[in-house]
């Protein structure tokens, strides 16, 4: 018993951890609100709807899903060297602000990756939160950044935190647009289907959306 006490209270310090180093990125850019838990919704229910695809099921386990999940408030974590004229810009951005702010993906991976070797023993949700942190700009065609990954050389989570990400973008609310009704939303995600995001994984969007969104 104190064995499963002691093992529950370092889980708690260590989403407790996560979520504030997640949060301190969303402090730099406040209109996110909840995005942070809200994408991690997403990217846990989509993850348990592909469990049983035939692409993802020798990787979607219930051990890895929740390392998935654990992770991935870590999405942005690089926005934290982002210039605050740039972050927080209410227009457009120009090519050469554009440059910068998606150095994010570069430095939140680099940051993880510091994490990793400053830690004692390899650390299987930090891996997992170094690929979404560095790939979930990629696109299925290979038009992403930061290294223009494309197909399955993306890694399932970023693929998984991609759709997650674009989806909660378009219903919020922001800066620079207001927030995009549910249906209006699908209809970009499923035109982008094999363009942005993997087909496979925007063929569950619907489900999840809906199961979701009731929670927010």
């Amino acid at each position: 018993a104190e064995v499963a006490a002691r093992l529950s209270e370092i889980l708690l310090i260590q989403d407790v951890s996560i979520h504030a180093l997640a949060r301190l990125a969303e402090t730099r850019d406040p209109e996110t609100g909840n995005h942070i838990h809200r994408t991690q919704s997403y990217v846990r229910a989509l993850a348990w709807r592909l469990r049983a695809h035939p692409r993802f099921a020798g990787l979607l386990d219930d051990v890895y899903i929740e390392q998935l999940a654990k992770s991935a408030p870590l999405h942005d974590i690089g926005k934290v060297g982002i210039p605050d004229h740039i972050l927080l810009k209410p227009g457009k951005l120009t090519a050469e602000e554009w440059a910068i702010m998606k150095t994010h993906a570069r430095l939140g991976s680099e940051a993880i990756e510091q994490a990793e070797r400053d830690a004692v023993k390899p650390v299987a949700f930090l891996a997992i939160a170094k690929q979404i942190a560095r790939w979930h700009h990629e696109k299925w065609d290979g038009s992403g950044y930061p290294d223009g990954l494309a197909g399955d050389a993306i890694p399932v989570p970023a693929r998984l935190m991609a759709l997650a990400d674009v989806f909660d973008a378009l219903i919020s609310r922001r800066v620079y647009k207001p927030p995009m009704p549910f249906e209006q939303a699908r209809e970009i995600i499923v035109k982008d289907s094999g363009r942005h995001f993997d087909p496979d994984v925007r063929s569950e969007e619907r489900r999840v959306g809906k199961e979701c969104r009731s929670r927010w």
